[in-house]
């Protein structure tokens, strides 16, 4: 089936903008619907409803979550017909759906309509490379938030998967002494050789109180009120998991201390070089769905 228009791209925040204007630099016609920001191009039209999009694009790319909360599409724009539910019913078996993390019945309704769909978040290359900019992104954030400097600090990191490696990693060539607190013994001996200080999560109460700096990568409750009872109360609590992230936020700011979820740092702090990736990828599979 032929389409006015090689991709069809909604929601989203800076990645997904600048995602469209890397494709329109590669020569494709973009399609755009309630993106973060306008794009003025000869090969980009902006289109009036989600329909509009799915009717005339085959290839569909949403946002990083597509959902946050299973019901709304991600968006910095709202729209009534930004829903999972609607974006179900306008799917069709010539459709390529592209985004992240995309929800359970999405996923169900194309693997039983035979639609192709990419999962950019399940690609460990995208992942690895995503982390960098995450990484990246949640230092600038620690330094914002606090008047003390990394260089020097105790930094506490929760967990120890991929985020989390990259994160260390650059604490330490600031300077910072990192220690790292997980539940599986293999990961704590991987980065003991890293260089960095280990500690089993369940004996974490005891540490708490010498760390400046706590990074959260585990998107499960770990600094529950207990926990935070015990911290330094000039703390800088910066939490990278999936929403509601690993801490009692309500308790954090009736009590004052200094604890931020921040969601989406790639598209704040480095949207066009993760949208450099992501295009990369996009383009490969596609390539790679055609040859199928």
């Amino acid at each position: 089936m032929t389409s006015q228009y090689d991709f069809g791209i909604f929601g989203g925040d800076l990645r997904q903008v600048c995602m469209a204007e890397s494709l329109l630099e590669k020569g494709y016609k973009v399609a755009v619907f309630r993106l973060a920001k306008a794009i003025h191009h000869d090969n980009c039209s902006p289109v009036l409803t989600l329909h509009d999009l799915f009717e005339n694009s085959i290839t569909l790319i949403g946002p990083i979550p597509m959902t946050r909360d299973q019901v709304t599409i991600t968006a910095k724009q709202t729209a009534t017909d930004l829903t999972v539910a609607h974006v179900a019913y306008l799917l069709k078996s010539h459709h390529i759906l592209i985004g992240g993390n995309i929800p359970k019945p999405l996923l169900e309704l194309c693997n039983t309509k035979h639609i192709s769909y990419y999962d950019l978040m399940t690609d460990e290359k995208i992942t690895i490379k995503n982390a960098i900019a995450t990484a990246e992104g949640t230092i600038m954030e620690a330094i914002a938030s606090s008047d003390r400097n990394l260089h020097g600090s105790n930094c506490l990191v929760l967990g120890y998967g991929r985020c989390a490696k990259v994160l260390a990693q650059k604490l330490r060539g600031l300077d910072a002494r990192v220690t790292i607190a997980a539940r599986n013994e293999e990961a704590l001996a991987y980065a003991e050789a890293a260089g960095h200080g280990t500690v089993l999560l369940q004996n974490l109460k005891c540490i708490l109180p010498s760390f400046s700096y706590i990074f959260n990568t585990i998107p499960t409750l770990i600094l529950d009120r207990d926990s935070l009872e015990l911290v330094d109360p000039q703390v800088t609590i910066i939490d990278i998991a999936s929403a509601p992230g690993g801490v009692d936020f309500d308790y954090a700011n009736s009590h004052g201390i200094n604890a931020k979820l921040c969601l989406g740092i790639p598209g704040k702090v480095a949207a066009r070089a993760s949208a450099n990736i992501l295009v990369t990828e996009i383009l490969a599979y596609l390539k790679k769905e055609v040859i199928k």
